[in-house]
């Protein structure tokens, strides 16, 4: 199994980047998510970065909410960069792809876990680079990373026992960006 930690590095470096643009104005926009504004977006992306964080530190990542209150409109860069520093650390060594996390779907090796947070990152960006309105490229192999773990991992059917919708057709000429959309259930905010 290839080792997910530098994919995950940057796949955490992508969704920063696209944070250090979003604008106050910006955060009552709609995203893929239809029950998330991009304010409650990045505030989902801050809290599950921060559980992903706290499985890297050899917590119970179940007990952290998925979801950060408090942080101004102009903080979102900082706040995420503050907990991107601190996940990165949490999964950086060996020992820790070896050892046993509790997550949502069971007790598994970190190296198990660690492509599932990539998928969870990469396509959360998405969902963000869709409300944004595309501000920057996005980097495809990290998605066709993303979409081999989204074959594998979750069904093309009823998921009742995943955060996920099931799959929807994907825009005619859509990237990988937005065939992992689809697998994952979601739409575009606008036309491809």
């Amino acid at each position: 199994m290839t080792d997910a930690r530098p994919l995950f590095a940057r796949a955490t470096a992508q969704a920063a980047d696209l944070i250090g643009t979003v604008r106050p104005e910006q955060l009552s926009g709609p995203t893929p998510c239809t029950e998330y504004d991009v304010r409650t977006l990045l505030s989902h992306v801050v809290g599950a970065c921060t559980r992903i964080a706290v499985c890297g530190e050899r917590g119970d990542g179940l007990h952290v909410r998925m979801f950060v209150d408090g942080v101004p409109d102009d903080g979102w860069p900082r706040a995420y960069e503050d907990v991107r520093g601190r996940v990165v650390a949490a999964w950086a060594s060996d020992e820790r792809l070896a050892t046993p996390v509790r997550v949502p779907w069971g007790e598994v090796p970190g190296r198990e876990a660690l492509p599932l947070y990539v998928m969870e990152v990469v396509t959360h960006t998405w969902d963000l680079w869709e409300g944004l309105g595309r501000p920057l490229p996005l980097d495809t192999e990290l998605a066709e990373y993303s979409l081999a773990v989204a074959h594998e991992a979750l069904p093309d059917g009823p998921r009742t026992d995943h955060p996920f919708q099931p799959v929807v057709p994907a825009p005619e000429g859509a990237d990988v960006y937005g065939e992992l959309a689809a697998w994952l259930g979601r739409r575009p905010v606008s036309p491809v």
